[in-house]
């Protein structure tokens, strides 16, 4: 069965949710509240999962402003990508080149060149830039 959307009903979730740019705290947790209160509901109406949609993105706008997620360094991505895989630096010999090689970027002694990002991230399946 298909479901369609209604104007009208749309128009009283509308009415009764007020969304609008979020600008404080406040109205981003009750934007929240009102996300997982509609997210929760059982079966939803199109016209919910539209306003859901919305309350979504205002929350997303809010929180990329005023929560931004840092960007890390080279030597950082490196750092990480190893842990989140349990590898030691030996593991990256054969990617880098040479054991000092592989020493020195990952004691943050030499930055990481364009053609051992190119490598390095190659051999972890990510894009090139997060070493450049």
């Amino acid at each position: 069965m298909t479901r369609t959307f209604n104007r009208e009903s749309y128009g009283k979730l509308l009415a009764e949710y007020q969304p609008k740019t979020i600008a404080t705290e406040e109205e981003n947790e009750q934007a929240i509240a009102h996300a997982v209160e509609l997210e929760h509901r059982p079966n939803t109406t199109p016209e919910e999962e539209i306003l859901l949609e919305l309350l979504v993105t205002l929350i997303e706008k809010f929180e990329e402003i005023h929560y931004p997620i840092p960007q890390g360094t080279p030597h950082s991505m490196l750092l990480h990508l190893m842990e989140a895989r349990n590898l030691k630096p030996e593991a990256l010999v054969e990617v880098i080149g040479s054991r000092e090689d592989v020493f020195e970027i990952v004691n943050g002694k030499r930055s990481i060149s364009k053609t051992q990002a190119k490598a390095i991230a190659e051999f972890f399946q990510v894009d090139t830039s997060l070493f450049i």
